[in-house]
């Protein structure tokens, strides 16, 4: 760890790191800048160089998170590949490791408070994981005719939801400890049964 009072050019990324590992101890609101300050080595003073207060540094690391998302969603989408089917149950599984692989992140993005429409930067972000499952839900409906199709961002928008929901309820913390079941398999089935319920996929035979 740096000594404190010392300034160096990768201030803002030490910061965005000691912030990290805070958010994921206590929440993206149980802590100060002092403490971010404190654990990157730097006095609170120079914080205030790359940041006002302690929301702009949650949108930093929001807007970070949301990059990584959205770059998660596109490869896991795969431009539709091998399946309509199969790419949109996959953006489903990469909510699920992106909220795993970075909880900090994670948290800021969806815990935080902060809306996604508090930068132009932010919300372009973040509209763009949004657009990568409205994308794969589209696919998904193609074989039904447009005026009988549900609309994709209604569908996108449930499935979301409910990748969040697994994630929160027995996803975090150790994984799958609190369920019967592996929250993977939570979320496919949970997937199926709410596709075909609109006529995407197939009734089980």
């Amino acid at each position: 760890m740096p000594k404190r009072g010392y300034h160096h050019g990768n201030l803002r990324a030490a910061l965005v790191e000691s912030a990290l590992v805070l958010i994921e101890q206590k929440g993206p609101t149980g802590f100060t800048l002092s403490e971010a300050a404190k654990n990157a080595g730097v006095t609170p003073a120079a914080v205030y160089r790359h940041f006002a207060g302690r929301d702009e540094l949650i949108i930093e690391i929001a807007l970070q998170g949301h990059e990584i998302f959205s770059d998660l969603m596109e490869f896991a989408f795969n431009e539709g590949q091998p399946s309509a089917l199969a790419a949109f149950e996959a953006t489903g599984r990469a909510y699920l490791a992106f909220a795993r692989k970075h909880p900090g992140h994670y948290m800021a993005m969806f815990e935080s408070g902060i809306s996604n429409q508090a930068t132009p930067e932010l919300a372009a972000a973040s509209a763009k994981s949004r657009a990568v499952l409205e994308r794969a839900a589209e696919a998904l409906s193609k074989h039904i005719p447009e005026d009988k199709r549900p609309p994709a961002s209604m569908f996108s928008a449930h499935i979301w939801a409910m990748s969040h929901g697994v994630v929160e309820l027995f996803a975090r913390g150790a994984p799958g400890s609190k369920a019967p079941f592996p929250p993977e398999d939570l979320l496919e089935t949970g997937i199926g049964i709410y596709l075909r319920g609109l006529g995407l996929i197939p009734q089980d035979s």
